[in-house]
C-alpha cells in the first residue's frame, strides 16, 4: 500500500476488515445450520421405524425397511445438500454486496475524517513569510483533529509575531542608521572641500564617501527588502514593458560605461502590483547584468508573454552549484561577504522577495558560455 493516500489506506482497511468478519459470520451460520440439520440415515431409520417421513408413509408401506431407509436417506440428503448450497450462495451474494457498501461508506467516512488534515494541509501551503495571517479555525468537538489544529493555528501566531518584529527591527535600524550616515557624507564633503586639505585627507575622504555610499546602498536594499517581505496591501495595474524601458534608458549611460550594449525586445505585458517594487525589481537586474559583466559584454532583456522578465547577460562562468545563494542576502558568487564593493548584496535577494510579493517566483541559471540568465514570472492582471 506505498504511495496510496490515508483515504484510501483507510478505505481498503474498512472494507478488509468489514470482509473478514462476514466471512466468520457465514462460516459460523453454516456450521450451525449444518449441525442444525438432521442426519439422514439417522433420521431416516427412526422415519421407517415410525412409518412416516414427510408424506412418504404410504410409499414405505410397500418396501423393505432397508430400502425404505435407503430412499429417505436419500431424499434428505439432497434436500441437506441443496440447502446449505443455497445458504453459501446467498450469504456469498450478500457478503459482496454488503463488502461493496462498506467500502463505500468507509471512503465516504474517511473522507470526512480527514477533512481537517486537508484544511490543515491547504493553511500550509497557502501560507508564505510575508502571508502569516491565514488560520484553519477549525469548528466542531474538542477531539484530537481539533487539537492539532489549534495547535497549528497557535505556532502561526507565534511565527507571524516573530517574523512582524523582525521585519519591523529592520526597517526602524534602517531608518535610524540614515542619519548618521547622512551627517558622515555631509562632514566627510566639508572637510574635502577645504581648500588647505592636504592630498591625503583628499585620498581618504574620497575612500570614506565610496564607503559611505556602500553603506546607504545597502540601507536603502534593507529597507526595500522589509517593505517587499511584509506583502502588497494594494496593487494597481502596472504596464511591465513600460517600466522595464524606463529602467533601460536610465542605465543607459552605466552601460555605455562599462563598455557592455543593452538589446531590449519588450512586448506589451500588464501586471497587478506595486510599480515602485517591481521598478526596482527590474533596476536590481539590469544593473546586476550591466556589474557583474565584461567589457565588450552585452545584454539581453526581454519581457514575454507569460508574463516573465527574462534577463540574459555575458560575463564569468557561474558554477550551478552557487545559482541557488544568489538570493541570499549578501551573498556574491566568487567572493565573500566584503570583498566586492560594487553593490551591497542584496539585488537578487530584493528581486526574489519582490516577486514572491506580487505571487509571482524568481528563477536563475548559468549561461552556457558564462553570465546567468534570471527569469521573474509574475501573474498577469
Amino acid at each position: 500500500m506505498t504511495g496510496l493516500s490515508v483515504r484510501t489506506k483507510l478505505t481498503a482497511w474498512y472494507g478488509g476488515l468489514f470482509l473478514l468478519a462476514g466471512l466468520v459470520l457465514v462460516v459460523i451460520n453454516y456450521l450451525l445450520v449444518q449441525s442444525t440439520l438432521p442426519d439422514p440415515v439417522r433420521f431416516a431409520s427412526s422415519a421407517v421405524a415410525g412409518d412416516a417421513a414427510f408424506g412418504v408413509a404410504q410409499r414405505l408401506e410397500t418396501l423393505s425397511p432397508a430400502p425404505a431407509v435407503q430412499l429417505v436417506s436419500g431424499s434428505l440428503d439432497e434436500y441437506r445438500s441443496s440447502t446449505l448450497s443455497t445458504l453459501v450462495v446467498g450469504s456469498a451474494i450478500a457478503l459482496v454486496a454488503t463488502a461493496a457498501l462498506a467500502v463505500l461508506f468507509g471512503w465516504l467516512m474517511a473522507g470526512r475524517a480527514l477533512r481537517p488534515l486537508h484544511d490543515i494541509t491547504s493553511a500550509a501551503r497557502r501560507l508564505e513569510a510575508g502571508k502569516l495571517d491565514r488560520r484553519i479555525n477549525l469548528e466542531g468537538p474538542p477531539d484530537e483533529l481539533k487539537e492539532l489544529a489549534d495547535t497549528f493555528d497557535g505556532m502561526l501566531d507565534r511565527l507571524a509575531e516573530s517574523f512582524d518584529s523582525q521585519k519591523r527591527f529592520v526597517a526602524n535600524a534602517s531608518h535610524e542608521l540614515r542619519t548618521p550616515l547622512a551627517v558622515q557624507r555631509t562632514l566627510i564633503e566639508v572637510a574635502m572641500a577645504d581648500p588647505d586639505a592636504a592630498p591625503e585627507l583628499a585620498k581618504l575622504g574620497n575612500h570614506l564617501l565610496h564607503t559611505n555610499e556602500r553603506s546607504e546602498r545597502m540601507i536603502e536594499g534593507l529597507l526595500i527588502l522589509a517593505r517587499s517581505d511584509r506583502g502588497l496591501h494594494a496593487r494597481t495595474r502596472v504596464r511591465l514593458d513600460e517600466v522595464v524601458a524606463s529602467v533601460v534608458r536610465a542605465t543607459a549611460a552605466s552601460a555605455a560605461a562599462a563598455g557592455v550594449t543593452v538589446e531590449t525586445r519588450l512586448r506589451p505585458r500588464t501586471v497587478a502590483g506595486d510599480p515602485v517594487l517591481l521598478e526596482r525589481l527590474a533596476t536590481n537586474l539590469v544593473v546586476n547584468a550591466i556589474t557583474y559583466n565584461a567589457s565588450g559584454g552585452w545584454v539581453y532583456v526581454e519581457v514575454r508573454g507569460d508574463p516573465a522578465l527574462e534577463i540574459r547577460n555575458s560575463g564569468p562562468v557561474v558554477p550551478p552549484e552557487a545559482v541557488p545563494t544568489l538570493f541570499e542576502p549578501f551573498r556574491r558568487v566568487g567572493s565573500e561577504r566584503t570583498g566586492d564593493t560594487r553593490n551591497a548584496g542584496l539585488g537578487l535577494s530584493i528581486v526574489r522577495s519582490v516577486a514572491q510579493a506580487h505571487g509571482g517566483r524568481a528563477e536563475a541559471q548559468p549561461g552556457r558560455r558564462g553570465g546567468l540568465t534570471v527569469t521573474v514570472r509574475l501573474p498577469p492582471s
